[in-house]
C-alpha cells in the first residue's frame, strides 16, 4: 500500500511528464473529480480530462510552480500556478483523498486567463 505522499509525489511527477497512463495509475477506479466545470465519475471521464488538459500542458514553454503542499493522513492539498502558451492559471489548488494507495477523490478549484 502506498502512502498519500509517494501517490502525491507519483502524480505530480506523471502530469509534469505529461504521462496520461502514469496519471490514471494512481486512481481508483470509481474515483470522482470535482471541479467548477462540474463532477466527473470513474477513471473513464478523468481520464478523457486529462487528455485534453495534457494537450494545453505538453509543450516547453509550460511554466508550473508548486506553491504548497499539505499532507494530512489520507488527505493532500496543493496549491499551485502555470502558464501555458494558452492561459495564465494565475491561482490553483487541488485536494485529494487517498486511500489504499489510490486517489478516490480530487477537487480543482482555479483562476484562469486565457491569453490573447
Amino acid at each position: 500500500m502506498s502512502s498519500t505522499d509517494s501517490v502525491l509525489d507519483h502524480h505530480l511527477e506523471m502530469f509534469g511528464e505529461c504521462n496520461l497512463d502514469g496519471i490514471m495509475e494512481d486512481y481508483a477506479a470509481d474515483a470522482t473529480f470535482i471541479s467548477d466545470s462540474g463532477v466527473l465519475h470513474g477513471t473513464d471521464e478523468i481520464r478523457e480530462m486529462f487528455a485534453d488538459l495534457l494537450e494545453e500542458f505538453d509543450d516547453p514553454s509550460v511554466e508550473f510552480s508548486l506553491d504548497e503542499r499539505v499532507i494530512e493522513d489520507e488527505y493532500a492539498y496543493i496549491v499551485w500556478h502555470a502558464e501555458t502558451p494558452a492561459h495564465e492559471y494565475e491561482f490553483a489548488s487541488d485536494t485529494f483523498i487517498i486511500r489504499d494507495g489510490e486517489i478516490v477523490t480530487q477537487t480543482l478549484a482555479a483562476d484562469v486567463s486565457p491569453k490573447d
